[in-house]
């Protein structure tokens, strides 16, 4: 059983389909949860909805270290302990070629996506309880290319970098670290990546996009969200240091 009794878990990029939903799932499993993001109305309409004493938000920027002590430091001081942390902040940048790409949202894709996983996991796994749980939101896109999304490709290949170290680093403490894979997801993201793609037609990008997934379709957040609480729970205490796809078969 699933059972998150008492643990805290931070969620950065909380107000997002991935973070909601997973939320969602560890509040249902008695999870105290601190959720992270940029904007304070979409974190604070989240925590509305849920209802629940159990959860809080921070509104910080996971590319700042400072930012990212500042949500370290108002998790223990609003639940006292942290045990689960979902380093699943993530933007999707643009979709241009490399030799098109601009260097500004080059930056603010690896700035969020990568130095922001890596600030999180510098300041927040020092602070964890032991045999706690790391999980990092990678995607197929960190183990295969994309035409036209080179920074979000990079930033995924990245991650798997940070997490593979972080687990042997971590290894003594038994905190476990591994990266999850989702193929295309039915969110926010996705509808801008198509939009971007094609702006007149979207929705045969998201055809093309599913034409190469054997199961035919988009993910669901809370599919996705199902994989991250069994890697925060205790039934995946002897796994670390391992990338979890989900993504339908696209990368069979």
């Amino acid at each position: 059983m699933n059972n998150l009794k008492n643990k805290v878990a931070i969620i950065t990029g909380g107000s997002g389909g991935i973070g909601k939903a997973t939320a969602k799932l560890f509040l249902e499993n008695e999870a105290k949860v601190m959720l992270v993001g940029r904007t304070e109305s979409k974190l604070k309409k989240v925590v509305e909805e849920f209802r629940n004493t159990n959860v809080d938000y921070c509104v910080a920027d996971v590319s700042k270290s400072d930012d990212t002590k500042f949500y370290v430091s108002e998790t223990l001081l609003r639940f006292g302990e942290i045990d689960i942390f979902f380093n699943n902040a993530g933007i999707e940048g643009t979709s241009r070629s490399i030799a098109e790409y601009t260097e500004d949202i080059f930056d603010q894709v690896i700035g969020v996506n990568l130095k922001g996983v890596f600030l999180g996991c510098q300041y927040v796994i020092p602070k964890m309880t032991e045999g706690g749980s790391v999980i990092i939101t990678s995607s197929v896109a960190g183990l295969k290319g994309f035409k036209g999304l080179g920074a979000y490709v990079a930033s995924k290949h990245g991650v798997i970098g940070v997490m593979k170290v972080a687990a042997l680093e971590n290894a003594d403490r038994k905190v476990r670290v591994n990266t999850i894979h989702p193929g295309p997801v039915n969110t926010r993201m996705m509808r801008a990546i198509e939009k971007d793609i094609a702006p007149d037609n979207p929705e045969e990008v998201q055809k093309s996009f599913e034409a190469d997934i054997p199961f035919g379709r988009y993910a669901e957040a809370d599919e996705i969200a199902n994989l991250v609480l069994f890697l925060a729970s205790d039934e995946s205490k002897y796994i670390t240091g391992t990338m979890q796809v989900i993504d339908g078969g696209m990368n069979a």
